[in-house]
């Protein structure tokens, strides 16, 4: 069984490879920090099991953050005030031992779930990600992800979009 935890000091954050050296130093080096200071927060998926420390299978970070209302496009900007709330997708990564088993769409769902946790206690307009490249910008907009019309690659997912997407589960 797998389950997803606030990163910690029991997780094995020296030992997570993604094969993409920027997600893992912010695990390894930064992700903690931030919490600490309150910036972000980041969500591992572990297995469920009695090993010290978890190997972390995949992980995302989440924090608040204010956008323009004229950077959405011109349908979901309307009635909005100049700036809004929302969520921000910091990063997403799976470990590649873990790669194309459909984490990073368990990541991707949890992550929505937070959001509406956030949304539910405070508001917010959606869930924000700037995609690195091409590559996860297709992968983020087969999820509904919408681009900004101010950058490609800013990617934004309305609320209504993730609450559809799960009230089935």
């Amino acid at each position: 069984m797998r389950r997803i935890e606030l990163l910690s000091k029991g997780h094995d954050r020296d030992g997570f490879d993604c094969g993409s050296e920027p997600p893992n130093l912010f695990i390894r080096q930064t992700a903690r920090q931030h919490a600490e200071r309150g910036i972000s927060r980041t969500f591992v998926l572990v297995e469920d099991v009695a090993l010290a420390p978890k190997q972390i299978l995949g992980f995302f970070s989440l924090n608040i953050c204010q956008i323009r209302s004229e950077s959405l496009t011109a349908e979901e900007s309307r009635r909005l005030p100049r700036e809004v709330a929302g969520v921000r997708l910091g990063r997403l990564a799976v470990s590649l031992a873990h790669q194309h088993q459909g984490i990073g769409r368990v990541l991707l769902v949890a992550a929505m779930g937070k959001f509406l946790d956030i949304f539910n206690s405070a508001g917010g307009i959606g869930l924000f990600v700037d995609a690195k490249d091409q590559d996860a910008k297709r992968y983020y907009e087969k999820f509904g992800f919408l681009e900004l019309p101010s950058n490609p690659l800013q990617l934004f997912l309305p609320v209504k979009t993730i609450q559809t997407a799960l009230s089935g589960f």
